[in-house]
């Protein structure tokens, strides 16, 4: 695969001091991307209710139980890869070397 014009060839080293920043991307971007779904579930819930219906709960249908979880999984997928990438960049700003690849 052709690499981005942009991106560096990176390192051992490099992919090896990057991980306790990838940790900590991880757990804040699955912080950030709960807040954002309760949010958002709030609003497009039909009975704006605060949480989310879980698969055990037996007063929620099948089509809510789907679609809530559907848009909580693109949520968590697009903050994730949003923290992601812009911790790579800030770390191969940084250090030079990009922590990937």
């Amino acid at each position: 695969m052709a690499k981005h014009p942009r991106e560096k060839t990176s390192s051992k080293t490099a992919k090896l001091v990057y991980r306790p920043v990838g940790l900590l991307s991880g757990i804040v971007s699955g912080a950030l991307a709960s807040v954002l779904f309760k949010q958002i579930w709030k609003r497009l819930s039909p009975s704006h209710r605060e949480d989310s219906p879980n698969a055990l709960e037996s007063e929620y249908g099948l089509g809510e139980l789907l679609i809530a979880t559907a848009i909580q999984g693109a949520i968590f997928a697009v903050v994730k890869a949003l923290v992601d990438r812009g911790g790579a960049r800030a770390f191969e700003r940084v250090t030079g070397s990009w922590p990937g690849d």
